[in-house]
């Protein structure tokens, strides 16, 4: 069943109100806050309204003016050597501020760097392509909070939607069990679960590095990952959160 036919589906029975909204998005594997939003969108405008809409704005509010674009291209071939970082002391002397990754997006555009030289691109889609396929979870920083852990955040990977954002008293298994089966009870239990490398969620003193809380959760899902690979993930995408 792919993305368009699911909403379908589930926009129809909550319509008909064949089951209770918990239990149809706990059905469907998505949040109750992105069901409600897709029979929002059906009732306004029907089935057309709840197609996947494109994320890329109308118009970039930070597109590079046209004269100040064009002398960067002008910089450029008249030195073809020169990076984005060169030419951006170039156009300082003449009084014109642009960040180095503007200059370089505007080569991009201008077809200005030698394929050899751009990034490759990624070899698979960073996040997951539907909700509920992997929570992240993680602590956050403790600094400026009134307890030793800061709250506790659980991300969605697919809609980046914040399912838990609670503070806790410790991060004993029995204060972070009780909001996990709280989420769990109101969003569906996802098929995999991505945490940092540490307490409560890790322990080098246990076989295969497992501890009560990790073990609880296994009892859910059998994709719990928790270690040093996994670290730089989760905690990199729950850390937007304390921007």
């Amino acid at each position: 069943m792919d993305v368009q036919e699911q909403r379908v589906r589930f926009v129809v029975a909550a319509h008909r109100r064949e089951k209770t909204m918990v239990g149809l998005c706990q059905e469907f594997g998505i949040s109750r806050a992105v069901g409600y939003e897709w029979l929002r969108r059906y009732r306004q405008g029907g089935v057309a309204a709840i197609a996947e809409r494109s994320r890329r704005p109308q118009q970039s509010p930070r597109r590079t003016g046209g004269a100040l674009e064009q002398r960067v291209v002008e910089l450029r071939q008249r030195y073809p050597d020169w990076g984005a970082r060169k030419l951006r002391v170039l156009l300082q002397h003449e009084g014109l501020e642009l960040a180095r990754n503007t200059i370089h997006r505007i080569l991009l555009r201008h077809d200005l760097i030698a394929v050899g030289d751009r990034h490759p691109p990624a070899v698979e889609r960073f996040e997951r392509a539907t909700p509920n396929e992997l929570w992240q979870m993680d602590f956050k920083g403790a600094k400026l909070w009134p307890t030793k852990v800061g709250p506790l955040s659980v991300l969605d990977d697919h809609s980046r939607y914040v399912i838990v954002l609670r503070a806790v008293a410790s991060t004993h298994t029995e204060q972070v069990r009780e909001p996990l089966m709280d989420a769990f009870s109101q969003h569906g239990v996802p098929e995999g679960m991505l945490m940092d490398h540490g307490t409560p969620w890790w322990s080098v003193q246990s076989t295969g590095g497992m501890t009560k809380l990790s073990l609880w959760l296994r009892a859910f899902s059998r994709r719990v990952a928790a270690g040093a690979g996994a670290a730089s993930r989760a905690g990199a995408r729950c850390a937007s959160l304390a921007g």
